[in-house]
């Protein structure tokens, strides 16, 4: 398997908007970084239980988490005793996450696939899908997003959740960027920040104690649209948490948490 060493942009790195790009983007110098920059125990610690709580709240055991990433999540669900299996478009994260969860005792069931067609490589139904990490932003044209949810809606079983999350890109667009960093990149020194953003394009900037430095372009989703398209698709409810919380003031979390609900109920009121 060909892994790319290092990151390319070219010539004018804010004009790189194709979904198609994450691949250069997550290199394998930066890929085996990125535990350093989550910081598994300070990460778990500032989440607590709340995916574990709301898959058991649901009746999930099946479980197909579409952004593994280096494993975090695959493998706490893992050792929480859920049926995962562990999805990624890049194969530098799969194989570290592989190497992960085996340094913990762990073996992980991973596919790569492309969330477009994702079908054509996951045959299974599924009580729940999860695509956290703020990975949905990887897809900048509104037809892969469209393409990618109802594939996600596709593959979940008849009352299945999706559980999708992004960074409030509203609160950045709108009154600009600070971040806590009490909840999603936890590690110690590691400074990860917005280079540039406009309606169109947020380009991150990672800076990591050794000097070294990353960047990973991104689409700066608004929360109502997301919740729209989840509608759109298909999804019949959407809640909406701000940093694990039910009640919040929209410019104040870090992170937005989508749980769209497959099931059809009628005569149910409409969510908020």
């Amino acid at each position: 398997m060909a892994f790319t060493e290092k990151q390319s942009f070219g010539a004018d790195p804010i004009a790189v908007r194709q979904t198609d790009h994450y691949q250069k983007e997550y290199a394998k110098t930066f890929v085996e970084k990125w535990d350093e920059l989550i910081a598994w125990d300070s990460r778990a610690k500032s989440e607590g239980s709340f995916f574990i709580d709301l898959l058991k709240e649901h009746g999930a055991h099946k479980v197909l988490d579409v952004a593994t990433g280096t494993g975090f999540h695959s493998v706490r669900l893992l050792e929480a005793g859920f049926d995962v299996t562990s999805a990624d478009g890049s194969p530098e994260m799969l194989a570290q996450a592989f190497e992960n969860a085996k340094n913990r005792g762990n073996i992980l069931t991973t596919v790569q696939a492309d969330w477009r067609w994702l079908n054509r490589d996951i045959h299974c139904e599924y009580d729940a899908v999860i695509c956290l990490g703020n990975s949905f932003t990887h897809l900048f044209d509104e037809r892969d997003r469209r393409k990618t949810l109802a594939e996600f809606y596709a593959t979940l079983k008849h009352d299945g959740i999706l559980i999708i999350d992004q960074r409030n890109y509203d609160s950045i667009l709108d009154h600009g960027y600070s971040s806590k960093h009490k909840y999603y990149y936890c590690g110690q020194d590691v400074v990860a920040e917005p280079e540039h953003v406009d309606e169109g394009l947020a380009r991150f900037r990672y800076s990591f104690p050794d000097k070294s430095v990353y960047h990973l372009n991104m689409f700066p989703l608004r929360k109502e649209y997301v919740r729209r398209l989840l509608h759109e698709v298909g999804f019949q409810r959407v809640e909406t948490f701000g940093d694990f919380q039910a009640t919040y003031r929209d410019e104040d979390p870090d992170f937005f948490i989508h749980v769209a609900h497959k099931k059809y109920e009628v005569d149910r009121k409409e969510d908020k």
